[in-house]
């Protein structure tokens, strides 16, 4: 689960979600930042003409009692927590609601109260000389202060919702976009793993350019299906046409075979050349039968095929070859009777290149194991032994045409076993797996 947010938040949706949130969150930041700034100058420029207003008022006393009448009047009206009031006289003596002190930590309002308490808050003042004495009007900024935190509502009420709106509309189609790459990418694994025939499914609702990527996936796979098979028509064309004239040659050495003594060196020459020709003409049957099998004509010849009975068989065929080897093979047959739509010369045909397989690249004292199960109402053949088995790198290079390994050239065989079998594997519509036997190879084949 971790690692699926962790490829969301990752994919290029959720990445231009964030970045359009980004640049949203930046240009909303400052426009708000300079509405803030032009209604706050707007707010103090208001109060500073407030106060102008204010101390042109005062000036219209006639002397400094009228001034003191005057404020001491008004500051009785006045709310100290919006407007405070002070006049100094020439004599000293204070009217008003709150005189201007100050100490080490700056200017203050006090109230001329009993207790001299400090008002709260932040003021504008003015204050000028007036008859000789001072004339102090201060109003609060409590206004302005307190447009500070409507302004940080606006931004949380209009910001986080589209935050979240938009996060919410990438992860959708980061999703929605991942389900369609994942479509690509599980076709181009089948190709890599040799299904030519696999194609990208491209549904109405996938974007523009998830369209064309799908269409030039399914291009290049039709391109390259055409020349594989191009390649494999070739090589069948090639053994189809050489097959009868390697037979000739077989039919010649035969008769010449007839006139020559086996125990002169033209004899065992003659039958070395035809060891090679009978080689050959294995090989050049083994392309035409893959070529037959690949191309699905045995499909018209289908029939119920008795896999118990067929893995029974093989086994008592090839256990004497495994006891002349000091080798042990035995089947795993369930009691339940098995069985499968198909082509049993074929199927015994695979069966017997895997336990030839198995038989031909173990040791002595060798364990070889067939077993016919049933998982998930497939039918399921395993041919195990737990001989040197194959490299994990090598494993999908043994099922190409005429590929062996290193170890094996020394070996009888033509590297055309484990192709046919795959070609029978996939003839009956099932899957083959070449696993780790610890030790040895597992062979795994469902139908």
């Amino acid at each position: 689960m971790t690692a699926r947010l962790a490829q969301l938040w990752r994919s290029m949706p959720v990445r231009l979600a964030l970045l359009l949130v980004l640049l949203f969150s930046t240009v909303s930041l400052m426009g708000l930042a300079a509405s803030y700034a032009v209604t706050q100058n707007s707010f103090e420029t208001a109060i500073r003409a407030d106060l102008e207003q204010d101390i042109a008022g005062f000036r219209a006393a006639p002397n400094a009692r009228a001034v003191a009448l005057l404020v001491d009047a008004e500051s009785r009206d006045a709310d100290p927590s919006r407007v405070v009031l002070s006049y100094i006289t020439p004599s000293g003596r204070i009217y008003g609601n709150g005189a201007i002190a100050r100490d080490d930590e700056g200017y203050h309002i006090v109230s001329l109260a009993e207790g001299r308490a400090e008002y709260d808050g932040v003021y504008l003042s003015l204050t000028t000389p007036l008859y000789g004495g001072q004339l102090t009007v201060a109003r609060s900024r409590a206004q302005i202060e307190g447009l500070r935190t409507v302004f940080l509502n606006i931004l949380l009420i209009s910001l986080l919702p589209t935050v979240l709106v938009a996060l919410s509309g990438g992860l959708y189609l980061a999703r929605r976009s991942k389900r369609h790459v994942d479509v690509i990418g599980r076709t181009l694994d089948d190709l890599t793993t040799g299904d030519l025939a696999a194609r990208v499914t491209v549904s109405p609702g996938w974007a523009d350019d998830l369209q064309r990527i799908g269409s030039k996936v399914n291009q290049m796979a039709g391109a390259q299906e055409a020349q594989t098979q191009m390649l494999r028509q070739v090589s069948s064309d090639i053994a189809h046409d050489l097959k009868t004239p390697i037979q000739r040659v077989a039919v010649h050495l035969d008769d010449l075979a007839r006139s020559l003594p086996e125990d002169t060196d033209e004899g065992t020459l003659l039958a070395k050349a035809q060891e090679e020709v009978a080689g050959i003409a294995s090989v050049f049957q083994s392309l035409l039968q893959i070529a037959s099998v690949e191309a699905g004509s045995p499909k018209t010849h289908f029939t119920s095929v008795d896999l118990n009975q067929l893995c029974e068989t093989l086994t008592e065929v090839y256990e004497p070859a495994a006891a002349a080897k000091q080798q042990r093979l035995h089947s795993v047959v369930p009691d339940a009777q098995i069985t499968v739509s198909g082509d049993k010369n074929l199927l015994g045909q695979m069966m017997s290149n895997l336990l030839e397989n198995a038989m031909r690249h173990t040791p002595e004292g060798s364990e070889i194991t067939l077993t016919l199960s049933r998982t998930q109402g497939r039918p399921v053949i395993e041919v195990a032994d737990n001989g040197p088995g194959i490299p994990e790198d090598a494993r999908d290079k043994v099922l190409r045409r005429l590929y062996r390994l290193d170890a094996s050239r020394h070996t009888p065989g033509n590297g055309l076993g484990l192709s046919l079998v795959e070609g029978v594997v996939k003839l009956h519509g099932g899957q083959i797996a070449l696993l780790d036997n610890a030790p040895g190879l597992l062979v795994r084949i469902t139908l």
